[in-house]
């Protein structure tokens, strides 16, 4: 398939308008149809399709990355993409005056610069690789949605048991102070204490 205007993909597509997804809801599966997405907020997990049906940790997006835009070539999504905390996802371009290669290309940017961050969350001593991941998804305000405990898992590539003992020990030297945030499991949010790290 070619390169598809907004326009023929809007007719020839159809897109999921929804744009408001809670932890563990998938988004889209590779494969299907859809239409770019910018992530206003959120994290989201993109998986590769495997042939046993199975799912294979590939990448993350945080806010502002824009998904899905390999459809603008192929016509369909290349990953499967699950929200890991509550997600916005906007159509992507966002309208008119926009530049789409500048915006795309400012994106692909920064997921190649995350790339690189990824790669090191899953190799040297487990307690970094937990921390690399803390840090990645801390917003401005020192706060962090976690995703579950067996995404992280598969994210840093260690056992369940030892992200479990990881956090434990941060919580109990007051690196993550847990907080409420609506919306989000108690166990999933935190405070994060930059000077006990």
């Amino acid at each position: 398939m070619g390169l598809f205007s907004v326009a023929e993909r809007d007719t020839r597509l159809s897109p999921r308008r929804r744009s408001a997804y809670g932890a563990g809801e998938r988004i889209y599966h590779a494969g299907s149809d859809g239409l770019a997405w910018r992530l206003h907020c959120g994290v989201v997990r993109l998986d590769t399709a495997e042939p046993a049906g199975s799912a294979r940790f590939a990448s993350l997006a945080i806010a502002g990355d824009i998904l899905g835009c390999e459809t603008m070539l192929f016509g369909n999504y290349a990953f499967t993409a699950t929200a890991l905390t509550n997600c916005d996802l906007r159509p992507w371009p966002e309208g008119e005056g926009v530049s789409v290669g500048d915006s795309l290309l400012s994106s692909l940017a920064k997921a190649q610069n995350r790339a690189a961050d990824i790669v090191a969350l899953r190799g040297g001593q487990a307690a970094d690789r937990v921390l690399g991941l803390i840090k990645l998804l801390t917003d401005g305000a020192d706060r962090v949605v976690l995703p579950t405990r067996q995404d992280i898992a598969d994210i840093t590539d260690l056992r369940f048991e030892t992200i479990s003992r990881i956090i434990k020990s941060l919580e109990r030297t007051r690196a993550l102070l847990p907080i409420k945030i609506e919306g989000v499991h108690a166990t999933r949010s935190y405070a994060v204490n930059f000077a006990a790290l």
